[in-house]
Order: C-alpha cells, then sequence, then structure tokens
C-alpha cells in the first residue's frame, strides 16, 4: 500500500526516534542502520527538512533531527511528501479523468471508504506509536523517546 520511498522515510523516522538522545543523526548513521541506499536516503530526508518534520545540521557533528517530539508527529505529516493519495490532489487509483463525488468511477464509493480509514489511521498515529518498545517485549525502539 506504500511506496517504498514511503517505508523507507518510515524506517528513517524511527531510526531518529530511537537515537533522538543522540541528535543530530548523521545520514551515514541512518543509512547504516536502516539498510537504506544512502543517496536514496538523502532524498528522503531533504524532503522531509523542506515538509518541516526535520532539521538538518551541515558539518562533521550535524545531521538530521526531529523538529517537534515524535509525540507530535503524525505518519500523515511523514507520508504526504511521498504519497499522491495524501496529498490536495488525489488521483483516482484506476486511471479515470474524471472521478469524483459529482461523477464517480464504479469503485469510487468503495475506494472513498478506503481512503478515509486510511487518512484517519496515519493521521491519529504518530511516529512516537510505532517506535516504542511496548511491555510485551514487541516493538521497534529500546528506547523511550523524550
Amino acid at each position: 500500500m506504500l511506496s517504498r520511498t514511503s517505508e523507507y522515510a518510515l524506517r528513517a523516522m524511527v531510526c531518529l526516534v530511537r537515537y533522538i538522545d543522540e541528535s543530530p543523526v548523521s545520514g551515514k548513521r541512518i543509512a547504516d542502520a536502516t539498510g537504506i541506499p544512502p543517496k536514496y536516503l538523502s532524498n528522503i530526508l531533504s524532503d522531509l527538512v523542506r515538509a518541516g518534520v526535520l532539521t538538518s545540521a551541515p558539518g562533521a557533528g550535524g545531521g538530521f533531527a526531529m523538529v517537534r517530539s515524535p509525540k507530535m508527529v503524525s505518519l500523515q505529516e511523514i507520508l504526504t511528501p511521498f504519497e499522491s493519495i495524501l496529498g490536495p490532489s488525489r488521483p483516482c487509483p484506476f486511471g479515470n479523468e474524471v472521478c469524483n463525488d459529482e461523477h464517480p468511477c464504479a469503485g469510487h464509493d468503495r475506494w472513498k471508504h478506503v481512503k478515509e480509514v486510511y487518512a484517519k489511521f496515519l493521521s491519529d498515529t504518530t511516529i512516537y506509536d510505532v517506535s516504542i518498545q511496548h511491555a510485551d517485549g514487541n516493538g521497534l525502539n529500546q528506547r523511550k523517546p523524550r
């Protein structure tokens, strides 16, 4: 359901949550920790900086840091730069040139429901929610973000 770029963006953000006490985190460290190709990662991180999710600091001690607490950054904010379905102009996934509430395609009503549920999940879920270590031992992170 997500593009590879979006998956990599989420992976990079989970990594930043994991190393939040060591911010800023270098692009190389993020690439090494996530397995994302460095050049690809660089483009993703730049897009997240432009979107206002991250800040960047150049130089030897530089890297990337979250602008706000992970508890305040929704998955929607992270994914919007990479997923056209989340943007202001949402194309019909079935390729219909005209597809809207007034002129729906055959799959419009069903797809509209899926988009609404998906959008609610992304807006209600933070990067913290998907990064924390759960009490049962299942989770992506060993550290608790601030």
